[in-house]
């Protein structure tokens, strides 16, 4: 029996066509609906009952879940989301893959992200995703807890470093990456530790996990560490932004989604969320 031998172009061109082809099939099922993408890390909240028979539904990308459960109410009960769509569906992303999944594919029609990861994408262009609201720049710091750290390759060997398991991060992992490696620092050095939130980072550094931690500095903070024991790595990290598809031009929509997110800014327990910009805010709602 003979074998068809093919050149190694040949079956470079077969395999290229064949991922070709699956990426297409793949961006028009994620694209068209949520649930094509299975959740394996995320959560979905949803209205408790149909808004109408209306097919469409307002699929929402978050990924802190205070936003998602101020957000949903708000969403299920808003005249011209009742209007437009038949419901509300809110995924709760934990990690930069779940991120790339549904940004990338373009499958949220309102999504809570940092800029980097929309430009990243080229999200804004292919999907039309329109910067509607800011949340504020904010520092990093590297976090000790009985010292203030010092960014000096001497003081750094040896010690336990936590960041965040999240490489879009800036705040948690660009920045104290960037800073380690400037010091000629590495992990055959120091011990690099791996944690999927902020908050996981502050609790392993008050149990004694890790030595230091990179994050934010928040005023809850001012209430179990010490401002004395922080160090700058970087004054300008980019914030927190919402983006709503705008692939028509949907001005109710984009006024409601304005009003909702004024009114989960004024109601959020946390400094940092209660201080937004609407962009281009809109100057009547009579409407809606």
């Amino acid at each position: 029996m003979h074998r068809l031998r093919l050149n190694s172009t040949t079956r470079w061109l077969i395999v290229a066509a064949i991922f070709i082809c699956s990426g297409v099939v793949g961006f028009v099922q994620n694209s068209q609906k949520i649930n094509d993408i299975s959740p394996q890390t995320t959560s979905k909240l949803q209205c408790d009952t149909p808004l109408s028979q209306n097919s469409k539904v307002f699929n929402v990308y978050l990924t802190e879940q205070s936003i998602a459960e101020k957000a949903l109410p708000l969403l299920c009960a808003n005249n011209v989301v009742q209007r437009q769509f038949g419901d509300v569906k809110v995924i709760i992303g934990r990690n930069d893959f779940d991120t790339f999944r549904f940004v990338n594919h373009g499958v949220p029609e309102l999504t809570l992200v940092k800029s980097n990861v929309v430009d990243a994408f080229g999200a804004d262009r292919i999907y039309h995703y329109d910067s509607i609201a800011a949340h504020p720049d904010y520092s990093a710091y590297f976090i000790a807890l009985r010292e203030k750290p010092v960014l000096t390759k001497e003081y750094l060997l040896g010690k336990r470093i936590g960041i965040l398991d999240y490489p879009s991060s800036r705040s948690g992992h660009i920045v104290p990456k960037t800073v380690l490696q400037r010091l000629g620092l590495n992990d055959s050095n120091i011990k690099l530790y791996y944690y999927n939130s902020h908050q996981e980072l502050r609790r392993a550094l008050m149990a004694g996990e890790v030595d230091i931690i990179s994050s934010y500095w928040g005023k809850a903070d001012e209430q179990t560490l010490s401002r004395n024991y922080i160090t700058s790595l970087e004054n300008s990290v980019p914030g927190m932004r919402w983006y709503l598809k705008m692939q028509d031009n949907n001005t109710d929509l984009r006024c409601a989604i304005q009003q909702v997110i004024t009114e989960i800014s004024n109601n959020h327990p946390r400094k940092y969320y209660r201080d937004v910009v609407l962009i281009n805010e809109c100057n009547s709602n009579e409407n809606l």
